[in-house]
């Protein structure tokens, strides 16, 4: 008895970041290129938990960095968050907050002074259960 409870937790836990909780409405924020130079970027690939595609672009306007999710395309979940990591598996990582959507453009604002020669990837994490979505590595 208790392997059949403990095969259906460990079965929900892994199905936890499956749930569609992420908006779905596709996003349009672009950067507005004319103002802002781009410094690092990168392509989306997938993680052990989800398929994400798209861009990250690094950009800095006026003064203040923005991360920029170009054509992007994320698998749903719940609790996904937009991270600026110095590893792949986030141990060091800013938090941009939640991800907006799991489709289109968005941008996400970087606040203070980030050491991009240390912060090399942009990852899509289920911050409730520890599932690396995606990542790009930001060169």
């Amino acid at each position: 008895m208790n392997k059949i409870l403990i095969s259906l937790t460990f079965i929900m836990v892994l199905a936890g970041c499956v749930k569609e909780n992420t908006p779905f409405t596709p996003l349009n924020s672009t950067v507005d290129t004319t103002i802002a130079v781009s410094k690092y970027t990168g392509t989306f690939i997938n993680g052990p938990y989800g398929t994400v595609s798209g861009k990250a672009s690094i950009y800095l306007q006026s003064g203040q960095y923005l991360l920029a999710l170009e054509n992007f395309s994320s698998s749903n979940g719940p609790d996904l968050h937009v991270y600026i990591s110095k590893e792949l598996q986030p141990v060091n990582y800013i938090d941009l907050g939640r991800l907006q959507s799991v489709n289109g453009n968005h941008i996400y604002q970087l606040t203070g002074i980030v050491d991009f020669s240390a912060y090399k990837f942009a990852l899509i994490h289920c911050q409730r259960y520890n599932h690396l979505f995606g990542s790009a590595a930001l060169n």
